[in-house]
């Protein structure tokens, strides 16, 4: 087996949730191990009990360094970062306590990512409830990782077989999108997928759809202007900076012509317009994967399903998809890096 295979940190999410459980549900699979080497970030005490949920025999063993690891299939590799007294851990609450431990093994897992110990993050799903209870000023994953990797562009892409749709705004009240949205964050938004398209995805010219805000695309100003006013500008200055975009669309058809390939992303106005035809194709397989960051991070693209915690009914796909898609980034950039050492290579030679 290539020992060239990226490192793969995965972060455990809440305690509480169902972090753990498909971490042993993913990590039962050979194929996981053939395309890299997993390392959880998070508590070896809570990894273990939820072998009961899962009726895992899989092996918890805890090791000091990323590289340190046995990486074979039939044990877990965990940086212990917490002591959590799984009795005391309640399934299904979100404590200050589970919220400082999962904060901190993203810390870490993001840390060494920026440190090159680790090729990417794949995280777990985390809940703001705890987060909230363990003073964070944080409500998920995006800003945290942000402000720790000092990023100042960035965007939430949900990715999958069939569809990518990229957000300009993200958790934003709907009555509020349009007082946020500006020729410039739209702008910001596809070159930042344009560029992550190429660098992370390996697509030579990527095409971007942009969707409209209103319905029809406003109707030539019937149904609102946003699109004459604001999103038509963003895209304009795109074709301009040399982006394959176009748009606006009406939102009730680029859906559909984006899954049949004819774009590579559509870039979305706002939260629910881009979820709600993303999770009907990719309810058990999507991926969230933040774009503009300096480091490679997926994540699953579902929640820490609180109300089946400790039940055994968790569904793993999600995140066996994440890891995938960690590596095909990580492979990308690799291969994006080997060029531009033998581009520099070649340079210095003439």
């Amino acid at each position: 087996m290539n020992k060239q295979r990226p490192i793969i940190g995965i972060t455990m999410g809440d305690p509480a949730g169902i972090g753990p459980e498909i971490i042993h549900l993913s990590l039962c699979k050979p194929s996981i191990y053939e395309i890299c080497r997993p390392v959880v970030f998070g508590d070896a005490k809570i990894l273990h009990a939820a072998k009961e949920f899962t009726n895992s025999n899989l092996d918890i063993s805890v090791i000091e360094e990323p590289d340190a690891g046995l990486f074979k299939c039939g044990r877990i590799d965990v940086i212990n970062l917490s002591g959590l007294d799984p009795a005391k851990t309640a399934l299904g609450r979100p404590s200050a306590e589970t919220g400082r431990a999962l904060i901190f093994y993203i810390n870490e897992a993001t840390d060494m990512a920026m440190q090159k110990r680790i090729s990417a993050i794949v995280t777990c799903p985390v809940n703001k409830t705890a987060m909230q209870l363990s003073g964070s000023k944080f409500h998920g994953h995006t800003e945290l990782l942000a402000e720790r990797t000092n990023s100042l562009d960035y965007a939430m892409m949900l990715a999958g077989d069939r569809l990518r749709v990229v957000l300009v705004t993200i958790h934003t009240p709907l009555k509020s999108v349009p007082l946020i949205l500006s020729p410039g964050n739209i702008l910001k938004t596809i070159r930042i997928t344009w560029q992550s398209l190429q660098q992370n995805f390996g697509i030579d010219n990527p095409r971007i759809a942009v969707a409209g805000l209103n319905p029809h695309a406003g109707e030539g100003g019937m149904f609102g202007d946003e699109e004459k006013n604001i999103i038509l500008p963003a895209v304009e200055a795109a074709l301009n900076e040399g982006f394959n975009a176009a748009g606006p669309f009406p939102p009730d058809t680029i859906f559909y012509h984006a899954a049949k390939g004819d774009y590579h992303a559509v870039v979305c106005m706002y939260h629910d317009q881009g979820l709600i035809p993303f999770k009907l194709m990719h309810f058990n397989d999507g991926v969230n994967t933040t774009l503009g960051l300096p480091i490679i991070r997926t994540s699953v693209d579902h929640g820490t399903a609180y109300d089946i915690a400790g039940t055994g009914k968790a569904d793993p796909g999600s995140l066996i998809a994440a890891i995938q898609m960690a590596v095909r980034q990580a492979e990308c950039l690799s291969g994006l890096s080997k060029k531009q050492a033998e581009k520099q290579e070649k340079n210095v030679i003439q």
